[in-house]
């Protein structure tokens, strides 16, 4: 269930201050249904945003509405309706998942039979059923994002607040939560907000992006927006950053504009009349150097940081620079 305006949550000149430190400023977002990725550096404001959202915090200035309901006035049915799984370790060490699960399920309300059914389901979906009834305080780190992820879920909430579920976890566990969280989208019909300050997770699972700086909107709009096209290309060589470089200088003195991007350079869309492909494909073979790579070249969430600043120097007609 949305709002009225169908959005899932909307703020209005959301503003926080802890004295001379402005953690949020004017913010306006609407979020709506399936998976929200709220992203920025840490200290970026996404955590006091979901406080806020909880009523857990009070804002300096602005409003916002959760599922409907003001945060000034209905922070207890906002909660009651709402999953929140917090970044920071939280769990008692000598209790159960289960006995803790069922715990948080009565808190939000329901009985003693319906509470320990749904942590059952809830704990089956997370990947902890075989290991509900160890004390938490020997659980690995991903066993422990799972233990808080499956309480965020037990009372069958509208919209699940997650709060950086991948903090701390290894690749192989990191990829699984991110599973996870995009099945709690899609095949659960749950909304998600979910924060990270490592952007290329939120490209896997996101339908939608906001983007926080220093407490102030950067962007907010789908994912794939972020991700189109640029129109230009990604080549490669075979061989290290000499030959990258060498093949820099001559694309460039051939006309086109370069820019080094990691092991490959990016190179801009050419003039009317100009084959790009068939340069690049001419450039290497007088070179004697063997192509790796080549295709389309696609922003990334980075990119967003970086739209009013240069990627790198263009290649004006020397190397590119590394």
């Amino acid at each position: 269930m949305t709002g009225d305006s169908g959005q899932v949550i909307e703020t209005t000149g959301l503003t926080k201050h802890y004295g001379q430190v402005h953690a949020l400023t004017d913010l306006d977002i609407e979020v709506g249904d399936g998976v929200t990725g709220l992203v920025g550096a840490n200290g970026a404001g996404k955590s006091t945003l979901i406080k806020i959202l909880l009523g857990l915090l009070e804002p300096t200035s602005g409003g916002a509405r959760v599922l409907g309901h003001d945060i000034a006035t209905e922070g207890q049915e906002i909660r009651r309706l709402v999953g929140y799984m917090p970044e920071h370790d939280c769990l008692p060490p000598d209790v159960s998942a289960s006995e803790f699960v069922v715990h948080m399920a009565r808190m939000s309300g329901l009985g003693a039979s319906a509470a320990r059914e749904r942590s059952a389901d809830v704990l089956r979906h997370v990947g902890l059923d075989e290991e509900r009834y160890r004390p938490m305080g020997g659980y690995s780190t991903g066993m422990k994002q799972r233990a808080k992820l499956a309480q965020a879920l037990v009372h069958d909430p509208r919209l699940v607040f997650l709060d950086e579920p991948t903090n701390g976890l290894d690749p192989a566990a990191r990829t699984d939560m991110l599973g996870l969280v995009r099945r709690i989208g899609s095949d659960f019909g749950i909304a998600v907000l979910v924060t990270s300050h490592l952007l290329g997770e939120l490209e896997q699972v996101s339908d939608h992006v906001v983007v926080l700086d220093a407490g102030h909107l950067l962007r907010s709009s789908a994912t794939g927006d972020f991700l189109e096209q640029t129109g230009s290309l990604l080549v490669e060589v075979v061989g290290g950053t000499t030959e990258r470089d060498r093949f820099g200088e001559a694309l460039a003195a051939a006309g086109l504009t370069c820019r080094p991007r990691g092991t490959a350079i990016a190179v801009e869309p050419a003039p009317p009349g100009v084959s790009v492909h068939d340069l690049v494909r001419d450039t290497a073979a007088d070179l004697g150097l063997g192509l790796m790579r080549l295709q389309p070249d696609r922003r990334h969430l980075e990119d967003v940081f970086h739209d009013d600043v240069p990627l790198g120097d263009p290649i004006p007609g020397g190397g590119p620079r590394g």
